[in-house]
């Protein structure tokens, strides 16, 4: 009986395990450490992440509601809220995030410019425990006018010790997001979430067709030819199928040259005249 029922622990333990390696993981809510909606009030996504009630409401900023009258694009009509809602501020400010584990984290920030319509009306910096992780964000300048944008820092912490792009600094156990007032403007972030896991978990926003570089036609296209013997096709890239010609095609200048059939002429005509004055002398 003890041998079956360690055959059968065995057997179950095996089975966890491959369902660990094939992604039976946490799911992406349960791996999401802290989230906010920035100037609103709280919201679970279409992936079931919690955002909580903004914590700086009566206490720094201001929350702004503006962008509720637009539609959002790249955002699902669920989560278009993230981004309509928001939370500015005429000098630096930020959010405390605790971090208790070490790994690796991702740190998402979500962002629509719902107000001005051109670039550089609205830029500023984000610094992650000081680093410098986001520089001159104008989020016109990067997707436009009521459109989602995420911006994706991917960190480390292990040892007390934080890494993110390269550089490394003393972690005590608090994640420090703050939003660096610039030239053009105030600050703002419309809500932020950071999860344990890579860039691969980040879910992704919806494709941007105004973003989105055409594909270049590559290959070669044949056209029929207009002259030769066998009247085939010939192949053309595109290249040279618009290329524009200076002028019509240049005459070869020795096509009609004869020098070659009057050189034997002019020898035999030297040979012979020379030749009809001495007989004439005899």
């Amino acid at each position: 009986m003890q041998r079956v029922v360690g055959l059968l622990a065995a057997v179950l333990s095996l089975l966890a395990e491959q369902c660990w390696a094939d992604g039976g993981g946490p799911s992406l809510a349960e791996r999401v450490i802290w989230a906010v909606n920035a100037g609103g009030e709280a919201h679970v996504d279409v992936h079931g992440i919690h955002f909580r009630k903004d914590p700086l409401e009566g206490k720094l900023g201001k929350a702004s509601d503006y962008g509720v009258r637009l539609p959002i694009l790249r955002s699902s009509p669920e989560d278009q809220i993230l981004y309509q809602t928001e939370r500015y501020n005429e000098d630096t400010f930020g959010y405390d995030v605790p971090i208790r584990e070490e790994g690796d984290y991702i740190l998402v920030m979500k962002y629509a410019e719902v107000y001005f319509a051109q670039s550089q009306q609205k830029v500023f910096d984000v610094r992650l425990n000081g680093h410098v992780v986001v520089k001159d964000l104008d989020i016109f300048d990067r997707v436009g006018h009521s459109t989602a944008h995420d911006e994706i820092v991917p960190f480390s912490i292990r040892r007390g010790k934080l890494s993110v792009q390269g550089e490394v600094s003393t972690f005590n156990g608090k994640l420090t997001v703050e939003f660096v007032k610039g030239y053009y403007d105030n600050p703002k972030v419309c809500a932020l979430y950071v999860m344990k896991g890579t860039l691969e978990d980040v879910p992704k926003l919806q494709p941007h067709p105004g973003l989105e570089k055409p594909e270049e036609e590559d290959g070669e296209e044949e056209e029929d030819s207009e002259g030769g013997e066998e009247g085939g096709k010939i192949k053309v890239t595109p290249g040279s199928k618009n290329r524009v010609q200076s002028g019509p095609r240049t005459p070869n200048p020795y096509a009609a040259d004869n020098s070659s059939l009057m050189f034997p002429i002019l020898v035999a005509f030297g040979v012979f005249i020379p030749t009809l004055f001495c007989l004439c002398r005899l």
